[in-house]
């Protein structure tokens, strides 16, 4: 405020505006329709995963998780799951525990981060070397059709060591699924997965679900619209990361253990729905 030879009264006023922009990937447009965002995960800081995304599953250690895998997941341990310059880093060690070879670790958004339907998007690069499995998948939180398979289970992306140029979609139900022989899944080719981050993605819906590498679609998955035996993909999900060493299908043809240890990278875990 200031007054001037005459009398005259100036305001200068000093507007400050407080943005509340929104992120550019707050709304997106996919070939299939537009979609907001509702979760993400940008891995913006150093440390541990954050807590109050992420939990760690280390229940099924005793077990091999029904697949005869070789590592011992482990839990808030900063060797296998850390988080620095942007990118969550899960790493797979040649270390002894528990009986286990190896140790890694499998995150989890259950009771954080749990979804019925939308589109699914995460940013990786993955390991690569005889014995690897890294994987990107959505199991219910509620289990209401039963134990593995009936409540089903989501793959939107799973990858082997002995075959590194090769990814893999699938879905598993009561109907179909690789204990049966009976799973429905796609193959797509991506040479160069692990030295480079590639966008992989689900579009689930209440009718199908597709999944995408860098908006590549590449396999659907329908609702036959029969019961939940085939289609138990009405219920709650939550998204899981982990990379496995070894198991029934990653180390198919043995495991390396001079290759250790792998790394899997993740940039970004982005969750929309469908915009109305």
């Amino acid at each position: 405020m200031k007054l001037l030879n005459g009398g005259l009264l100036i305001i200068v006023a000093v507007v400050i505006s407080c943005s509340d922009k929104k992120p550019a990937y707050q709304t997106i447009t996919t070939p299939t329709g537009t979609w907001e965002l509702v979760w993400d995960e940008e891995f913006d800081y150093e440390g541990l995963p954050d807590s109050t995304k992420w939990s760690y599953d280390t229940k099924g250690n005793a077990t091999g998780w029904g697949n005869n895998e070789a590592q011992h997941y482990t839990e808030a341990n900063g060797n296998n799951a850390w988080v620095s310059n942007g990118v969550l880093t899960i790493t797979a060690l040649k270390q002894q525990m528990e009986g286990k070879e190896f140790t890694s670790a499998r995150l989890v958004t259950k009771g954080k981060g749990d979804w019925l339907y939308g589109r699914f998007e995460i940013r990786a690069k993955l390991p690569t070397g005889l014995g690897t499995w890294p994987a990107i998948w959505m199991l219910p939180t509620d289990w209401e059709y039963g134990g593995w398979p009936a409540s089903g289970e989501i793959d939107i992306m799973e990858n082997v060591g002995y075959d590194p140029d090769t990814i893999v979609a699938s879905a598993h139900t009561q109907s179909y699924n690789h204990i049966m022989g009976t799973q429905k899944n796609a193959r797509i080719a991506c040479t160069d997965s692990y030295k480079n981050f590639h966008t992989y993605a689900l579009e689930w819906e209440a009718d199908e679900y597709r999944a995408y590498i860098d908006d590549i679609h590449y396999f659907t998955f329908k609702n036959e619209k029969t019961g939940y035996k085939e289609w138990p993909f009405d219920k709650r999900f939550h998204l899981l990361l982990n990379l496995a060493i070894g198991g029934n299908w990653g180390g198919a043809r043995g495991v390396d253990d001079t290759l250790l240890p792998h790394r899997f990278e993740i940039d970004y875990v982005r969750v929309y729905t469908r915009k109305q």
